[in-house]
């Protein structure tokens, strides 16, 4: 394949730039030579794709203003899937693919909605100038004509994560990042993008007053690792394989709304004198456990990936906290 590509656009170069060593021809033979030069079209469908597949997200969007024909390849979900997977695979998780195709319904309602207004007014239109002609930018069935970009391709949900429009739920790594109250955390989070800067504002809701972080890089967040709600108990199906020296998550919150022989959670990053330090849950009934003034300790996720467990050894204070 890189021997065509490469073959195809020496062919091309030639035919295009390398002046003819011939006499002038005649203006007949000229326009005639001039529709028989090589045309990106041209090239069979794999070789083309395989070309389009080399452009960046911004190139494809360039790419896709020249013609319909490339309007349509560039704006395929096979092209836009792959760059969707390789920025956004390990931060979009179920939760913000649910979120997004709520928000896509929202749009062809309200597409809709346009339709039928512009449709009440063509009838109108027509009625008092029968030979006027209106070309709606929607059609009948309530989609958009095809110069717009459909709202439920990969490619709307690409560009609408990048330009920040589309805020969707993660998880944050020690949430408002230095303090100490947060170490070690991960929290529920909605995060909008940043595209100039390369970062996220993330705002939390607790206790009834929302909280804004913004600047909070890619390497602290992560999609959430189960889609329990955070006021949903999470159920934990791992208790009974629990063994000294593993690697836990806990759930945790500041106030109890709903209902764990015993487990002891050792926190190593508190000294030993510290509220924080041990905590015990018991694992045949399974319930909360704590205060209101210290919080309480729920739903336990066991960590089987090397991945989780480096992250959260990344995060280590470098020296042991109260």
């Amino acid at each position: 394949m890189s021997f065509l590509l490469m073959s195809w656009f020496k062919i091309f170069r030639i035919a295009n730039f390398v002046p003819s060593m011939k006499k002038s021809a005649s203006p007949k033979v000229q326009r005639l030579e001039e529709k028989e030069e090589a045309s990106l079209l041209d090239l069979p469908d794999l070789a083309l794709e395989c070309i389009l597949e080399r452009l960046s997200p911004a190139g494809l969007s360039s790419m896709a203003g020249v013609c319909s024909s490339l309007r349509d390849w560039c704006r395929s979900d096979h092209l836009w899937g792959k760059h969707m997977k390789q920025k956004w695979g390990k931060l979009i998780g179920d939760a913000a693919y649910r979120k997004w195709q709520i928000e896509v319904d929202l749009r062809k309602r309200k597409t809709m909605l346009e339709c039928s207004k512009e449709k009440g007014l063509c009838g109108l239109v027509s009625k008092l100038w029968p030979f006027s002609s209106d070309r709606s930018k929607v059609d009948g069935n309530g989609e958009q004509s095809s110069y717009s970009l459909p709202a439920d391709s990969i490619m709307a949900w690409y560009l609408s994560l990048e330009d920040g429009k589309f805020l969707f739920p993660a998880q944050v790594y020690n949430r408002e990042n230095g303090n100490v109250g947060f170490m070690l955390s991960c929290y529920d989070a909605e995060l909008s993008y940043d595209s100039a800067t390369d970062t996220f504002k993330a705002r939390y809701s607790s206790h009834g007053r929302p909280t804004v972080e913004d600047n909070i890089e890619w390497s602290r967040l992560r999609a959430p690792a189960v889609d329990t709600p955070a006021h949903v108990l999470h159920v934990s199906d791992c208790l009974n394989e629990l063994r000294p020296g593993d690697h836990i998550e806990t759930q945790w919150r500041i106030n109890k709304d709903f209902p764990y022989d015993i487990v002891v959670l050792e926190f190593k990053q508190y000294t030993l004198a510290s509220r924080w330090r041990k905590v015990e849950i018991n694992r045949k009934e399974h319930r909360e456990v704590g205060d209101e003034a210290g919080g309480f300790y729920g739903g336990i996720r066991k960590l089987h990936h090397e991945e989780d467990i480096l992250m959260w050894k990344r995060l280590w204070p470098t020296q042991i906290v109260e």
